[in-house]
């Protein structure tokens, strides 16, 4: 059932299991995240074979037929949330709901079967985050703590979605695949070049090059177009103002923020935000 947002009276279409006991999958008109915290399970998903071990993540779309085949000491949480949930845009001002067809993609390729088998990559270093973000979207559904609780729920489930599809993209750990790892986990903290340089044990040079040859940029160059990526998705659908996005997105001061996203982007973060709501209403 969705949840009634308190704050302005509206249905949100997203759910928590506290406890995912797996009997009732996949869930109907939803996309379904369960994070497996211990144990480990094997099954069927779409007549393909899957194993899963703590700490690991299950993706599911409605269509998916899914057995479970054998469970050992599991326990998981699950996050349900309709397939249109982040393309729906809340304008403060008005606090009316503005449906638009599909647009974002970020991490939606986790639920295409012809691009992940359901199952993305999990490290060591980013299962830490994707708990803490867990925890947020459960206690979100169920405190609904201020009239921004749907902004927050958007917010970490786009890093969430974000983070397990280039941990899954980038499987082959060469130098450039730890790089690009440690950057999709540490974007939101301060990164320097010897911090990438020192996590693989190259110098500047081989590296710049390394990454010039993989991603058409230099390692920095791709740190700030990725930060620039999740600004974007957090301007488009969400109603985070201009610091608190930077913050999240790894930007030490917004002034800096608006400076770079201008400059690449060709246009302010405040007139972005505007155009893309815009252009989802006449959709």
């Amino acid at each position: 059932m969705p949840q009634i947002d308190r704050y302005k009276k509206r249905d949100v279409y997203v759910e928590f299991n506290a406890v995912e006991d797996f009997t009732r999958l996949p869930y109907p008109e939803r996309y379904t995240l369960i994070l497996i915290t211990s144990g480990s399970m094997k099954g069927i998903l779409n007549e393909r074979p899957i194993a899963i071990s703590a700490p690991g993540v299950l993706c599911l779309a409605e269509g998916d037929k899914v057995q479970i085949l054998e469970k050992l000491n599991v326990a998981a949480q699950s996050f349900r949330f309709h397939p249109e949930f982040l393309n729906t845009i809340t304008l403060a001002e008005t606090e009316e709901y503005f449906p638009s067809v599909p647009r974002i993609q970020t991490g939606l390729s986790l639920f295409h079967r012809d691009l992940h088998t359901g199952v993305p990559r999990v490290t060591e270093k980013a299962y830490p985050l994707l708990f803490e973000w867990f925890f947020v979207l459960g206690t979100e559904v169920q405190a609904q703590s201020d009239a921004l609780w749907v902004c927050r729920i958007k917010k970490y489930l786009i890093q969430m979605m974000g983070l397990l599809e280039e941990l899954s993209r980038n499987s082959e750990q060469s130098p450039v695949d730890a790089v690009l790892d440690y950057i999709h986990t540490n974007y939101s903290r301060k990164i320097s070049l010897e911090d990438l340089t020192n996590h693989v044990h190259l110098n500047r040079v081989t590296l710049n090059k390394k990454f010039q040859e993989r991603c058409g940029t230099t390692a920095i160059g791709y740190l700030l177009s990725y930060r620039l990526k999740v600004a974007s998705d957090l301007l488009t659908h969400t109603d985070m103002n201009l610091n608190e996005i930077a913050r999240v997105a790894g930007f030490e001061y917004d002034t800096y923020f608006i400076k770079q996203f201008t400059a690449r982007k060709g246009i302010s973060p405040t007139k972005y935000r505007t155009i893309s709501r815009n252009f989802a209403t006449v959709q």
